[in-house]
């Protein structure tokens, strides 16, 4: 079994995990770290966002891409 430590939060916030960990058939620890997962996830793609925006307008990510979303409308579901 793996090591296992406290943390202190709120009786509210305690309450709150504890009802979601419940509610989706899963112990407290297990919903929390699913949380950090889920944040950790999202702010890689927050750093990925922030990338492709620092690209100069210029680059040919920009251009490429544009090409591409002309395809979008090319009538190949017609096909």
């Amino acid at each position: 079994m793996a090591a296992t430590t406290t943390i202190k939060v709120t009786p509210h916030a305690r309450d709150r995990i504890n009802e979601r960990a419940r509610a989706n058939g899963v112990t407290p620890a297990t919903f929390v770290e699913a949380l950090v997962d889920e944040y950790d996830r999202a702010q890689r793609f927050v750093a990925v966002r922030a990338a492709y925006a620092a690209l100069a307008a210029e680059d040919d990510y920009h251009a490429e891409t544009a090409e591409w979303d002309a395809t979008n409308a090319d009538a190949l579901e017609e096909a």
